[in-house]
C-alpha cells in the first residue's frame, strides 16, 4: 500500500469516527422526516400540475366542440340556400376540427391515467411519512432516555467525564491540603527546635529552652515516682514544689515512744 492510500484511509478513518461522535440520531432522523415532507410536497404539486393540464385539455375540448356544432350548422344553413360549395367548406372545417377533438381526448384520457398514478402515490407516500413519523417520535424518546439513564449510571459509576473532573478536582484539592498541613507541621518543629528563626519576635531565648526542658524531665519523673507509689513498688514522692528536687523521699512520721531516727544523705557518715 502506498504512502497516499494510508494517509487518505487514516484520513478517511479519522473523519468517520469525528463524525460518528457528533452524529446525533434525533437529528438525523428530523433530517429525513424533513426531506420525505418535501419529497411529498413535490409530489403534490406534480398532481396538481397534472389535473391543471387535464382540467385545459378539457377546456379546449370543449370549445373546440362547439366550433364544430356551429360549422355543422352553417353547412345546413348553406345547403339549405343552394350554396353546396359552402357547405362542403363548413364540413371540412368541421372534419378537421373532430380530427383536433380526438387527439385531444388522448392527451386528456392520458393526463387522467398520470393523474391517477401521482394521486395514488401521493396517498402511499403520505401514509409512508406519517409511519415513520410516529417511528422517528419513538425513537426520538427511546434514545433520549436510554442517554438520560446512561449519564445517571455513569455519575453514580463516577465514570462519566463531568464527575471524573470532580473526583480529580477533589484530590487535588486533598493532596494539597495534605501537604499545606505537613509543611505547617514541619515548620513548627523546625521552629520549636530553634533550627528556623522565628522573626515575630516571640522566639525564646536558649536558656529559657533549656530550663523548660528540665522542667519538662522533672514532670515526667515525678509522675513516674506517683505511678509506682500507687503500685506499691515504691514511696510516694514529695511535690515539687515542697521537695526543690525529684525524686526525693518523704520520712515516715514518727510514732509516739519511738527514737528519733535521724536521715542521711548517701555518702554521709553513718
Amino acid at each position: 500500500m502506498s504512502v497516499m492510500k494510508r494517509l487518505s484511509l487514516i484520513f478517511k478513518s479519522k473523519a468517520n469516527k469525528a463524525l460518528d461522535k457528533m452524529e446525533d440520531p434525533r437529528e438525523t432522523l428530523d433530517y429525513s422526516y424533513q426531506r420525505q415532507l418535501e419529497l411529498l410536497q413535490k409530489v403534490r404539486r406534480g398532481v396538481a400540475d397534472v389535473a391543471t393540464s387535464r382540467k385545459r385539455v378539457e377546456l379546449q375540448i370543449n370549445q373546440i366542440e362547439q366550433q364544430s356544432s356551429r360549422l355543422e350548422d352553417q353547412g345546413r344553413k348553406a345547403l339549405g340556400v343552394g350554396r353546396e360549395d359552402l357547405a362542403r367548406e363548413a364540413l371540412s372545417r368541421r372534419s378537421s376540427l373532430q380530427t383536433q377533438i380526438a387527439d385531444l381526448r388522448t392527451q386528456h384520457n392520458n393526463l387522467q391515467g398520470e393523474e391517477e398514478k401521482l394521486t395514488l402515490a401521493s396517498q402511499r407516500l403520505q401514509a409512508k411519512v406519517d409511519s415513520f413519523r410516529h417511528k422517528k417520535e419513538t425513537i426520538k424518546a427511546t434514545y433520549t432516555a436510554a442517554e438520560a439513564q446512561t449519564r445517571i449510571n455513569e455519575a453514580f459509576s463516577g465514570i462519566s467525564e463531568e464527575m471524573g473532573d470532580v473526583g480529580l478536582a477533589i484530590q487535588r484539592a486533598e493532596d494539597k491540603t495534605a501537604q499545606m498541613q505537613a509543611r505547617a507541621g514541619a515548620i513548627d518543629e523546625l521552629l520549636a527546635s530553634g533550627a528556623l528563626d522565628d522573626f515575630s519576635g516571640s522566639r525564646p531565648d536558649d536558656i529559657q529552652a533549656e530550663l523548660d526542658r528540665m522542667g519538662g524531665g522533672s514532670d515526667v519523673e515525678l509522675e513516674l515516682a506517683r505511678m509506682k507509689a500507687e503500685l506499691g513498688q515504691g514511696p510516694a514522692p514529695r511535690d515539687a514544689i515542697e521537695a526543690g528536687q525529684p525524686g526525693q523521699q518523704q520520712p515516715a512520721p514518727q510514732q509516739p515512744g519511738q527514737p528519733t531516727q535521724q536521715y542521711r544523705r548517701p555518702g554521709e557518715g553513718l
